[in-house]
């Protein structure tokens, strides 16, 4: 390793959401902190989160909106960081929001804003952040850390490892958490895209001719459902409620989507008595676009007036209509994916310190544990409440 070593008390790996509150945070309680990301610029995934706007928080946090191999880590960390913690320190720096749909928050100007609220509080901090330093080495020697990185070397008895998952590589996204973590003699949750459009193929492959056509629906999948808009792509599904359902969805599995989720159970064998000369796709048209109706109204293969045809043929319909199954064949991957589910195991953390049960001073916070939220806002809490806890006890 290369010349002088530079001494700290705390190395953060990320200049991410989880880093840079992390090292502000413990910048602020009198720790010597240095922040070093090979990116040239921090919070690359705020910056273009919540389409620039950064949809930083979730009112409706709780633990059971995460998923991880262990239910109950997120617990502690959240508890203790909360929403309204955030929003506070959001409103001490005079950013404006605004509550969009399901609790979600989100900055009436611009994601830059949560950016530079970060780097203001890091600098109250003092703390020291490198930037386009790639990070040549790690090693742990006499219970301290020592990071090479461009043409430097610190050293500090803390390391944090806050450098996210693999979603969306085209930011610079990799799995130098997971490949750092193995080093240190973590296991590693199987990573996969997640918050992730899902394709079709098969006969399916009739829906991404509606490439562009959205409607509300309820996405199911197992004993999990979520309502929101789902989006018909040229590669498949896509919109809220597909991205939520994906993070449960595996290779092989079904989806169902309840494409009339209003409309009570008989109401095609109801409308038959009230209109018996109205015709299944003009029904249809009421309550979808156009282009969706047809399709739908085509593949339930129904022509003609509904006082034509026998009730149990119009109950199989209701019952379609609402639970049409699909089987994706794959999803966009990482490049598309806006988190990654699985990650550095958390039987080998502290779910109050986020730190190693094997290795002193190893804390991993962020996307990089096997924590991950909902669409919403959830995952950038989980960087707050992660990078804060670690913070407590660097």
């Amino acid at each position: 390793m290369s010349g002088r070593t530079e001494s700290y008390d705390a190395i953060v790996l990320g200049a991410g959401g989880a880093g840079l509150m992390c090292a502000a945070t413990a910048g602020q309680r009198g720790r010597r902190v240095l922040v070093i990301d090979h990116a040239d610029q921090p919070g690359k995934k705020i910056l273009i989160s919540g389409g620039g706007r950064c949809n930083f928080t979730n009112i409706h946090t709780a633990p059971d909106r995460y998923l991880s191999a262990n239910p109950h880590f997120a617990k502690s960390a959240l508890g203790r960081y909360t929403p309204g913690d955030f929003l506070a320190l959001v409103e001490r720096h005079g950013i404006a929001w605004h509550e969009k749909t399901l609790g979600q928050l989100f900055c009436d100007r611009s994601a830059r804003q949560i950016v530079e609220m970060l780097l203001a509080e890091c600098e109250a901090g003092g703390v020291t952040i490198r930037l386009g330093d790639a990070i040549a080495d790690v090693g742990h020697v006499d219970g301290r850390y020592r990071v090479a990185h461009g043409d430097r070397t610190a050293s500090a008895p803390a390391l944090v490892v806050a450098t996210g998952g693999p979603s969306i590589p085209k930011i610079g996204a990799t799995g130098f958490a997971y490949d750092l973590a193995r080093r240190f003699g973590h296991k590693i949750v199987e990573p996969r895209p997640a918050l992730v459009p899902l394709t079709l193929g098969g006969e399916d492959l009739l829906f991404r001719s509606l490439s562009g056509v959205s409607t509300e629906v309820v996405a199911r999948h197992g004993k999990t459902a979520f309502r929101e808009a789902a989006l018909l792509t040229h590669k498949g599904l896509s919109g809220p409620a597909i991205l939520q359902i994906s993070s449960y969805w595996r290779h092989g599995e079904a989806i169902d989507l309840d494409f009339l989720p209003d409309l009570p159970g008989h109401w095609l064998t109801e409308t038959k008595r009230a209109r018996p000369r109205a015709t299944l796709a003009a029904l249809l048209r009421v309550h979808l676009p156009d282009r969706l109706a047809d399709v739908l109204a085509e593949r339930l293969a129904l022509p003609g007036d509904l006082g034509n045809l026998p009730d149990r043929k119009l109950q199989e319909a209701e019952r379609q209509l609402a639970g049409w199954r699909f089987t994706p064949n794959g999803t966009e991957g990482f490049a598309k994916a806006e988190v990654t589910i699985g990650g550095i195991s958390t039987a080998d953390l502290s779910s109050r310190t986020l730190e190693s049960r094997h290795i002193p001073g190893f804390h991993a916070i962020g996307e990089a544990v096997d924590v991950t939220g909902w669409l919403g806002g959830y995952n950038f809490q989980w960087a707050w409440a992660s990078g804060w806890a670690a913070a407590q006890v660097l």
